[in-house]
């Protein structure tokens, strides 16, 4: 596809985890596929994208050409080059901000635009900007003000200088990407955003990559027996994705009518179990499977490749998604992709993608019962399950990467087009008045 339009190179901003990182690490999810996914498809639509990461492993080579034509991404070294708490990220973004300016000059390369995604990634952005003079937009993918309003405890808090992050590349943004209308909200009544710079686009799902695949073909990929139901949770295992919620669920079923979970298997993709030491959440889930007695009906199976996520989704009979917040659900999306139905908690961008008794189930977030009550009903209702499995592929369809991206490149014009005729002010002027 050529394109007859302005953008020609844009720089994508990730600074705290890598487009090309396994899934369902510490802090690897769906924005990583986000970056990915959308990168690609930039591609493919005849614009160049450098995605800049912050370097975690110093084996890695510098520039990655792992997105397919046109798109590379750019190992930047700031701060160690190892994993490190996303809190820690901040201190070194002057590095991030240094190496990245160096890179765009030693190649001598002019940028149209530049995309950032997270908080930390509009604050590089800012600072690029103040040199090249080109536009921002920016994605949060997660907001803190809505983390702290499901925390059950301090340490599930945003921190101070992430709000305050926020709040400044809020400000800074020329156009701020919500995910969702919910998301959209958010802005306006949390941080009081100026809500002429924001557009909702959602993120899209690669269609080639999640379609339906015969259940009985992707059960012997994945070796599970072919008799057996299997019912999915895939995501980072922390506090707000609400595992514990599926867990007690799970067990409710079990008590009432044992005959439906007997050829069952709960499989919870994230994370690592096997650790020595496993992190406080794992920990925790680990603990309550084995006092809610249901050891042998719940499996913890670790990170999983995205290359093979495909045929868990579709050895399933349900993905169950008991987020307490979820700014977008990538997952939901990929697995009704797959035809598979899906059961979410009525929450942020799932309660805009999932359609109740249509392509999926909503229960309220943090009820066991509900969800125990949705589960029984897809396990035993095949009928149920087929229809929703079509409407839910059917749905999906209208999320084609190819579709968003024409809709985001719609904005980038917008916006390149308003900053060639408008020069930006002076700062200096305005304090003298």
């Amino acid at each position: 596809m050529t394109h007859s339009h302005s953008i020609h190179r844009i720089a994508i901003l990730s600074v705290h985890t890598c487009p090309l990182a396994m899934l369902g690490g510490k802090k690897t999810g769906g924005m990583n596929v986000y970056v990915r996914d959308f990168s690609r498809e930039l591609g493919r639509q005849g614009i160049r994208v450098d995605v800049f990461t912050r370097s975690q492993d110093d084996c890695q080579p510098m520039i990655k050409h792992d997105l397919g034509y046109g798109g590379r991404v750019i190992h930047i070294p700031a701060g160690p080059e190892k994993p490190i708490p996303v809190a820690e990220i901040g201190q070194y973004l002057d590095e991030f901000v240094a190496g990245t300016l160096a890179f765009a000059e030693r190649e001598n390369i002019h940028y149209d635009l530049i995309h950032s995604h997270y908080w930390l990634s509009g604050m590089v952005a800012e600072k690029l900007r103040d040199v090249w003079g080109v536009p921002i937009v920016h994605m949060f993918h997660t907001l803190g003000h809505m983390k702290n309003r499901i925390a059950q405890d301090e340490s599930e808090r945003a921190p101070k200088e992430r709000i305050d992050g926020e709040q400044h590349v809020i400000e800074i943004a020329d156009r701020i990407i919500a995910a969702t209308p919910a998301e959209e909200a958010q802005l306006n009544w949390l941080y009081g955003a100026n809500m002429s710079k924001v557009r909702v686009i959602s993120p899209g799902v690669d269609l080639e990559r999640f379609t339906p695949i015969p259940q009985k073909v992707a059960k012997r990929e994945i070796g599970v027996p072919p008799n057996d139901k299997n019912i999915l949770f895939a995501g980072r295992i922390e506090p707000l994705k609400g595992i514990d919620t599926l867990l007690r669920a799970i067990s409710l079923i079990q008590l009432r009518h044992p005959e439906a979970v007997e050829n069952v298997c709960v499989a919870i993709i994230g994370g690592d179990p096997w650790a020595d030491t496993p992190d406080a959440e794992m920990a925790r889930l680990q603990e309550l499977r084995k006092e809610l007695n249901i050891t042998d009906l719940v499996t913890f199976v670790g990170a999983k490749d995205q290359e093979i996520l495909p045929n868990y989704y579709a050895a399933a009979e349900m993905v169950i998604m008991p987020s307490h917040y979820e700014s977008f659900g990538m997952v939901a999306l990929e697995a009704m992709a797959m035809g598979t139905p899906v059961i979410a908690s009525e929450v942020g961008g799932l309660a805009f993608l999932v359609r109740d008794d249509e392509n999926g189930f909503h229960v309220p977030s943090r009820d066991p019962e509900a969800l125990a009550e949705r589960i029984y009903c897809l396990l035993t209702d095949e009928a149920c399950r087929e229809r929703m499995g079509r409407q839910a592929r059917y749905y999906a369809l209208q999320y084609d990467w190819e579709i968003i991206v024409q809709r985001m490149l719609r904005v980038y014009e917008e916006v390149v087009g308003e900053t060639a005729v408008s020069p930006r002010p002076d700062p200096t002027i305005h304090e003298q008045f």
